[in-house]
């Protein structure tokens, strides 16, 4: 009986230990979050957007043609001012921001609301496209209430966090949620490592702050995954990648990365086996750049960097965020696999952005940016249409993951003449439309079979996304 007694006792001394060391849910989030709203601001941008709706690209009427004034309109460039939402938050009393580059992109006026009343003018301080982040600076001299940065590397799955800030311009949103996931890419950027959480992230959050329970900012909220509003699922640049950016951009006005100057590859299973490596793991040296740090330290392609500054490199995509978070200059020991045993190699790191590669991918990016959208005919629908591109995408606050056809000229007789220029095709029979030839193949086969009818999927001038039938020639 007294045995019984024990082990009842032990049982019970367990449970409420269990359930003691286990945290609770908040029972509110009112508290921490009037705390913490008034660093928290608004962003709205403008832009100045220029479109050219010519039918006839690449051709002009002659000086004096009686057709010149009929369309002159079609060929001249139109302009027109294009605003974008955001958010972000204040770091210091002095009025400096963060917030995603994306939002504040190419911008010519930037407007910051503080409180959800009072609106300030704001000026870039620096932006890196490469992280996603941007400083600015409120044009003012009160003093306002800053927040602090975390440390992301503590944070855990299943930790609680809330997000502040403009989904769909409607200021001062607060969403609660957990930490889903760590160290997630999702294809946006060079650098990634990401902080995933359910929290509910919309358009306009982005560049809004995820805070963690003691009110510091453990991430920048930057993207989404769904098609146009939030499905639990969403992503967070962390605190400590943040940070290192932020204050160079305050120093230099830029960044400075650290750079070895090679291209690298996953390795796998079958690439382990044949070199000998007990399991899949480090870097794969693609190529390596003529003249570069690695090319002067004896590095080679067919390399696997298996060890970085003391730092093991378990998956590919670790290196690039080491490396960049390396000090330029520095002289570090790289432990390399070659010919079945490890190597180390001494070398000085280089500078990213002073880089030849880096200067030719960003000339490359900006030839890309600037050139004209190639505008191509539908005939079968009797349309002018070019592809989606990014610009777009972003413009339009639609889905990164977003791809179709901007329809740029309806013909009269076409069968989709009720469609407006401007709207977006991204489906057709059930099929996403990423070329001219994907919706072309559609419309054939339609046209040859009996049916003749067609289902197609639009985003509209409002941005709306449409179901529309389409009945063809």
């Amino acid at each position: 009986m007294n045995r019984i007694i024990k082990l009842l006792v032990v049982f019970f001394t367990l449970s409420f230990a269990v359930q003691t060391s286990a945290k609770d849910a908040p029972a509110s989030f009112a508290d921490l979050a009037e705390r913490l709203m008034p660093s928290v601001v608004n962003i709205s941008t403008t832009t100045t957007v220029t479109t050219n709706s010519n039918p006839f690209p690449g051709f002009q009427f002659p000086p004096g043609s009686p057709f010149e004034d009929m369309f002159k309109e079609f060929g001249t460039p139109q302009t027109r001012k294009s605003a974008a939402l955001g958010s972000g938050f204040i770091i210091d009393e002095k009025g400096i921001v963060i917030t995603n580059n994306h939002v504040i992109q190419d911008a010519e006026d930037i407007v910051v609301k503080v409180g959800g009343e009072k609106e300030y003018k704001a000026t870039i301080i620096g932006a890196d496209p490469l992280s996603d982040i941007a400083v600015l600076q409120i044009d003012s001299k009160e003093k306002f209430t800053p927040v602090q940065f975390g440390d992301s590397d503590k944070a855990r799955i299943g930790d609680w966090v809330i997000a502040i800030g403009n989904p769909f311009g409607l200021g001062g949103t607060v969403t609660a949620g957990i930490i889903s996931a760590r160290n997630r890419s999702i294809g946006l950027s060079r650098y990634e490592d990401y902080i995933q959480t359910d929290a509910s992230i919309n358009s306009g959050n982005s560049g809004g702050p995820l805070f963690d329970m003691n009110g510091n900012v453990i991430g920048i909220n930057t993207a989404i995954l769904g098609k146009g509003g939030s499905i639990g699922i969403g992503f967070s640049i962390p605190a400590n990648s943040a940070k290192k950016v932020v204050s160079q951009l305050i120093e230099f006005g830029e960044t400075k990365r650290g750079w070895l100057g090679v291209r690298i590859q996953v390795v796998t299973k079958e690439i382990a086996d044949i070199e000998k490596l007990d399991e899949p793991r480090g870097a794969l040296v693609a190529s390596v750049a003529e003249k570069s740090p690695s090319d002067k330290a004896g590095i080679k392609a067919g390399d696997i960097i298996l060890e970085f500054n003391g730092t093991k490199i378990n998956v590919m995509k670790e290196l690039p965020q080491i490396v960049a978070q390396t000090k330029v200059g520095k002289i570090v020991d790289v432990k390399i696999w070659r010919n079945k045993k490890e190597v180390i190699k001494k070398i000085k790191l280089g500078r990213l952005e002073t880089s030849s590669d880096f200067k030719k991918e960003k000339k490359e990016k900006e030839e890309k940016k600037t050139e004209m959208p190639k505008i191509s005919e539908i005939k079968s629908l009797k349309i002018m249409a070019r592809l989606l591109n990014k610009k777009d995408i972003n413009q339009r606050k639609l889905p990164n993951q977003t791809t179709g056809l901007v329809i740029t000229n309806i013909g009269k007789n076409s069968p989709v003449n009720y469609l407006n220029v401007g709207d977006i095709i991204i489906e057709a029979q059930k099929k996403k439309i990423k070329s001219k030839k994907d919706l072309e193949d559609i419309v054939n086969k339609a046209l040859k079979s009996n049916q003749k009818t067609i289902l197609i999927v639009i985003y509209n001038n409002q941005n709306q996304r449409r179901y529309i039938g389409v009945k063809l020639d």
